[in-house]
């Protein structure tokens, strides 16, 4: 199974200038916990509510002034469509990362994430193969995501 098959396509994007505030508010109104940061399809970063949260909130910060640039992740690290899920969940899982932005001749074409590859685990067994194999070696997904992979997956 390819990455283009279950990668979402409607990818929420910001200005890296945009204020911490309205990134919030972007994800509040699409229902996502990031956004990928960029400006005319090419990608810059990432910034997800873990950002917000560990960078902004916990310090204090006014995330009216803040902006998006100061606190995302970058560079960030991505996929391709046509690359396997298989080989997807093994970058996230060496990277220690929960969203792949998904890249095509330059330009943001979706996005994937470790919830997504979950889901559909139990439908594909090769899923579940390279994760068990990823866990003997050592790598596990990120700390925040056991919990998901467990659920989903073991």
């Amino acid at each position: 199974m390819d990455v283009e098959e279950i990668m979402v396509k409607k990818v929420i994007s910001i200005r890296p200038e945009a204020t911490v505030r309205e990134a919030v508010q972007l994800m509040n109104d699409n229902e996502i916990g990031c956004l990928v940061v960029g400006m005319k399809g090419k990608n810059m970063g990432i910034i997800t509510e873990r950002d917000v949260l560990k960078r902004v909130v916990s310090k204090s910060k006014n995330p009216e002034v803040i902006q998006v640039s100061e606190i995302m992740s970058n560079p960030v690290i991505v996929g391709g469509p046509h690359m396997s899920v298989e080989d997807a969940t093994s970058l996230m899982f060496k990277k220690r990362i929960k969203k792949l932005p998904i890249m095509e001749n330059g330009h943001l074409v979706g996005i994937i994430t470790l919830s997504d590859i979950a889901r559909v685990a139990h439908a594909e067994p090769q899923i579940i193969k390279v994760i068990e194999e990823l866990k003997r070696k050592g790598l596990l997904p990120p700390k925040r995501m056991k919990n998901v992979v467990d659920m989903y997956i073991t």
